[in-house]
């Protein structure tokens, strides 16, 4: 279980930057939305894996911090 809670944080992780980048080249709404879904799913599931001790809460929070930095400058840069 601990694996696959791991796994999937990194795979949501992978995702989020992927829309990022994918925002970049092309700047609009749907992939703004498309973004900001993706960082809600990891943010979400990163918050379940601390809960159940899967991550240490240090961890679990570098883990935030690094995604939502990456996703802020995307967002702000125009």
């Amino acid at each position: 279980v601990n694996k696959s809670y791991k796994s999937t944080v990194r795979t949501l992780t992978k995702k989020t930057i992927e829309n990022c980048k994918k925002y970049k080249k092309e700047p609009n709404e749907d992939n703004k939305s498309i973004v900001k879904t993706s960082l809600n799913k990891a943010f979400s599931l990163i918050d379940k894996a601390v809960k159940k001790n899967v991550l240490h809460k240090n961890n679990g929070a570098n883990k935030k911090s690094k995604i939502n930095k990456l996703v802020k400058e995307t967002l702000t840069t125009k």
